[in-house]
């Protein structure tokens, strides 16, 4: 799982920004990017009938400030 969810920086992350494309989800332009520092992403590949899918998550980063169902305090912003 993503620890990004419950990031201050989650909506301003590029590093998050980019694993959101890799799961082809529509996001908003974010006009200021904040770049983390010394990220560490998990990709998981899965065989399923003769398809690979790949799941990405970034499990660590030294950027990280923990603040818990940020992403959904600004979801509709």
């Amino acid at each position: 799982m993503c620890i990004c969810i419950n990031c201050l920086y989650v909506h301003n992350c590029s590093t998050y920004q980019y694993i959101k494309q890799q799961h082809q989800e529509i996001h908003k332009v974010i006009i200021s990017r904040f770049n983390p520092i010394n990220t560490v992403i998990n990709v998981n590949l899965y065989n399923n009938y003769k398809r690979v899918q790949l799941d990405w998550d970034i499990v660590e980063c030294l950027s990280f400030i923990d603040k818990p169902g940020y992403w959904k305090e600004q979801e509709n912003l």
